[in-house]
């Protein structure tokens, strides 16, 4: 239990708590707000709350428990490691997450395997701090925090569209603009929930794309997304006529190449060093089935 005595009022609790709780992120004060964990003179307030001089506020932080989850041996090209954090190259078809489906065998168990004891606690376990996510088809560069400050500063950055993401993906069709922005609300599709789709409800979603190279039936794009929705690219891409090719979500995944999963690589991020502020620029080059089917014959076919 934790107690501190405000100095300075008219200030909302969560910006005072975050003031003197830097080990908190924004997150994990609400979750602890929400569990009943945060009182201010012994009674539960709304974060939204201006604090006074005098109040007594009240942290609960309940203890990091070992998780269940282990380590596992799985290959996986690592781009750049400290101390703090870790960014790897995920192959396509790795799960990020433990999940029903997936107890094992996933990004988070190979990951552990890597760190052993450094790891990070936000979540009430001790286990990698993913900060932001791929999916299971979708290769690429992925950030992973291996304590507890890098973990806070690094899901800030992300939330606040620090991290420059740039992709690279093979569509469906011949693109005539040489680049173009997409600015359409993705949401939850009311037709099957499993999937996404661009709705009116849905929460605003940016994507910019640049014409690496064109095809007789396909195109080469370098895309970069201002906002992080589940499936954005592809939803966006479907949505302008010009699915990702594989991707058997959005559209009906057929290909002259025979491959399975999105032919889509997160490529390259910026972002800057969550403890050092150093800016930190990481490649991840494309994959080599990737590369196989951009330089093979059949790419060129009418």
């Amino acid at each position: 239990m934790e107690t501190i005595v405000v100095k300075e009022g008219n200030i909302r609790l969560d910006v005072y708590i975050s003031q003197n709780f830097q080990e908190l992120s924004r997150t994990m004060i609400q979750k602890l707000n929400e569990s009943g964990d945060v009182q201010v003179n012994g009674v539960k307030k709304k974060l939204s709350y201006k604090v006074q001089v005098g109040d007594n506020i009240t942290i609960h932080i309940p203890e990091v428990k070992e998780t269940n989850l282990k380590p596992q041996e799985i290959p996986i090209e690592v781009i750049y490691e400290d101390d703090d954090i870790i960014v790897v190259n995920k192959p396509k078809g790795l799960v990020v997450h433990p999940a029903n489906g997936n107890p094992d065998g996933t990004l988070v168990n190979a990951i552990m395997a890597m760190c052993k004891e450094s790891l990070s606690g936000i979540g009430g376990e001790l286990r990698p701090g993913i900060v932001h996510r791929l999916d299971k088809d979708t290769s690429g560069l992925l950030i992973v925090a291996k304590n507890d400050k890098a973990h806070i500063a690094m899901s800030e950055q992300i939330k606040d569209r620090k991290v420059k993401k740039i992709y690279i993906a093979l569509v469906r069709g011949v693109i005539g603009e040489d680049e173009a922005t997409i600015d359409m609300p993705i949401g939850r599709s009311t037709k099957d929930r499993k999937k996404m789709a661009v709705t009116k409800n849905g929460k605003q979603a940016i994507t910019h794309f640049r014409v690496l190279k064109r095809y007789p039936k396909y195109t080469l794009l370098e895309i970069k997304i201002d906002t992080g929705r589940t499936h954005q690219i592809r939803v966006h891409m479907a949505e302008v006529g010009h699915p990702v090719i594989g991707d058997t979500v959005y559209s009906n995944g057929k290909n002259s190449f025979g491959v399975e999963g999105q032919m889509l690589h997160a490529r390259s991020l910026e972002f800057a060093h969550p403890i050092t502020g150093k800016t930190m620029y990481l490649i991840a080059e494309l994959p080599q089935y990737f590369k196989e089917i951009l330089e093979g014959e059949e790419i060129g076919r009418d």
